[in-house]
């Protein structure tokens, strides 16, 4: 297992507390992130995307906090109840320990499997005292300038975001204002309880008393009954399944989205700008995440998302790099004026520039997704080929033209080896399921096209002075660690010399320390920003697929065992890590890190039997 065996001090960097400390709830329709101080940061409302209701974990003054919390606190832990995401925060005192079980509540008979809202718009919080007497304070501070007034039996908070009005709050102790929000101390006698819940339904009567233990044990069992049917296996079985449980956190219920990670502008480095909104949907993270959902069992996801994401391109007519989760564009990228930053790392930023960049990967990003259906057995039909054979056709035309590559540089664009990869992925899947299911296409021309833009690319990207593939197209330029997915999208064999000598060359050069890498470096890939980065987790989950690929088998395996030791006591991973402190940087949890825990999981699982049955 890898959760954390007893309780540890609370510690805070600047007054905040460290990202690795968190722990994440969701519903399908948006999540939270709760702390180990017992306070919940983080809480968009009413979806992933919309507009922060609580956002102490991007300013302490002035962002908002709902705190549930023993005084004075000393120590704590967190954990999952088994195979779910309901969260457990037990917070030690002088005298005994507060117990605060935390989880967006799920509607009884919730079938996580279906496109549907299986959440009930409701934050349930039920803190109960264990071994002794424990002095608690609750303490809700909304988001600065979010105004509220009090209703018989609770309070009511203005709320005017996308069709929710009001916000409401119950709770079993009687909370008093305090100037910016809603407070109160006192002492629970062991065995005694608190309820405090929040909910956004507008249709809520706050007369009504939750039954907090019956709402907390139908949500164990509508994640339960989810998790039972995940196909996990491998030396990191128990971590896998914890990842899969993050991705369906991440995942919108309704249109099969999975956000690229819960939050926004949460640092890459300490004090740096390079901070950014997440909470959006990338075709690219979420082709991996479709491939990874249908090999440990779960394809209806990967099924809902094609659907959408297809839908989205005939509306538009082309397809779009990202979407927000209602599967319009999303907000042009502004920075917020009162938010300082986590930790002081301004600008936090709202939307994201890279609705207007130009990325060419996007075609075969499409095209896979709808290449990983075919082979599930399920149908192309000529309604779907003929969304899909524009794709392919722009790929044909577009693959030379330079852009902004995955890394999405806002430097000058450039003909990004990765994109012109992805290009002829998009047509060699598409004569694939032309095959498959005898449909129409050109077949000499595509077949000339994928022919000519493989060699092209893998041609034109070999530096033979470093002997290794590059960048971009022309032999030129720096090392880039999403070259390790060549082989990973079948453009090239593992055991290629040149893929294994740049597998090599990356390894080395990019190389964080203790099997880190960083995905580029700037000062020979420029990215048109200022400041550092972290090391980029995936990155070392593709080292992993290339050492195990290669027949590197043990190799692979440590790589593997010391990135999963990474995760924080729950099992979550940011999107990147601080080289010389293993402190989480970036946006957390990350989809792309889980994506990798599985996917590189069932690769080495795969070679470890290979190699086995060949001894």
């Amino acid at each position: 297992m890898f959760a954390a065996a007893s309780p540890r001090p609370v510690e805070r960097l600047d007054g905040y507390l460290p990202i690795e400390d968190h722990g994440l709830i969701g519903d399908g329709s948006t999540c939270a992130l709760a702390g180990r101080d017992g306070g919940i940061s983080w809480l968009c409302l009413p979806e992933f995307d919309s507009p922060p209701f609580l956002a102490g974990l991007l300013d302490n003054e002035s962002g908002g906090l709902f705190e549930i919390t023993p005084v004075p606190l000393r120590s704590s832990m967190q954990r999952y109840t088994e195979d779910s995401c309901v969260l457990v925060t037990s917070l030690v005192s002088d005298h005994g320990m507060l117990q605060v079980t935390d989880c967006l509540t799920l509607r009884s008979g919730a079938n996580l499997a279906e496109p549907v809202p299986a959440g009930r718009r409701e934050l349930l919080r039920h803190a109960q005292a264990v071994g002794g007497d424990v002095r608690v304070r609750v303490n809700l501070v909304p988001k600065v300038g979010t105004t509220y007034d009090q209703l018989a039996g609770g309070w009511r908070f203005d709320w005017p975001v996308n069709g929710t009005s009001e916000v409401y709050l119950w709770s079993s102790v009687e909370l008093r204002p305090d100037g910016r929000g809603l407070s109160t101390e006192l002492t629970l006698r062991a065995g005694e309880t608190i309820t405090v819940s929040l909910h956004w339904s507008g249709r809520f009567r706050l007369r009504q008393r939750p039954d907090a233990k019956k709402l907390i044990e139908q949500t164990v069992r509508g994640w339960r009954q989810w998790a039972s049917g995940l196909d996990c296996e491998g030396s990191q079985a128990d971590l896998m399944k914890r990842s899969a449980l993050t991705l369906k956190l991440l995942d919108h219920a309704e249109t099969g989205a999975i956000m690229a990670a819960a939050t926004s502008s949460l640092p890459e480095w300490p004090g740096s700008p390079r901070n950014w909104d997440y909470r959006y949907t990338w075709v690219r993270d979420a082709s991996f995440s479709n491939y990874v959902f249908r090999r440990i069992g779960d394809p209806s996801d990967a099924d809902v998302f094609l659907a959408w994401v297809l839908t989205n391109v005939e509306r538009d007519g082309v397809p779009h790099v990202l979407y927000a989760l209602d599967g319009s564009q999303p907000p042009e990228e502004v920075e917020d004026p009162v938010l300082r930053g986590y930790r002081g790392s301004s600008p936090v930023r709202w939307g994201n520039g890279a609705v207007n960049q130009l990325q060419q990967d996007v075609y075969g990003e499409i095209v896979d997704i709808a290449y990983q259906w075919s082979n599930s057995g399920q149908l192309v039909d000529h309604q779907l080929w003929t969304t899909l054979t524009p794709i392919v056709e722009a790929a044909i035309h577009n693959w030379r033209t330079p852009d902004s590559g995955p890394w999405e540089v806002r430097s000058a664009g450039r003909p990004f080896t990765y994109s012109a990869a992805m290009c002829h992925v998009a047509i060699d899947r598409a004569i694939q399921i032309a095959r498959r299911h005898k449909l129409p296409y050109p077949k000499r021309r595509w077949e000339s096209a994928a022919k000519e833009i493989r060699e092209a690319t893998l041609g034109l990207s070999w530096n033979p002075d470093s002997n290794t593939f590059t960048e971009h197209l022309g032999g030129t330029g720096g090392l880039d660690a999403a070259l390790l997915t060549l082989p990973v999208r079948n453009v090239i064999a593992f055991n290629d010399p040149r893929m294994v000598a740049t597998t090599e060359a990356i390894a080395a050069k990019l190389d964080a320390g203790n099997g880190l890498l960083f995905r580029y470096l700037p000062r020979e890939s420029p990215d048109g920003l200022p400041g550092g980065e972290g090391a980029f987790l995936l990155c070392s989950f593709w080292l992993v697929d290339n050492l195990a690929g290669q027949g590197r088998v043990d190799e692979a395996h440590d790589l593997y065992e010391s990135l999963c030791r990474r995760a924080n006591p729950l099992g979550l991973f940011p999107e990147q890590i601080h080289p010389g402190t293993g402190e989480f940087l970036g946006n957390f949890p990350q989809a792309f890190s889980h994506v990798g825990v599985l996917a590189s999981g069932l690769r080495l699982l795969k070679a470890q039997r290979r190699a086995a049955a060949n001894s």
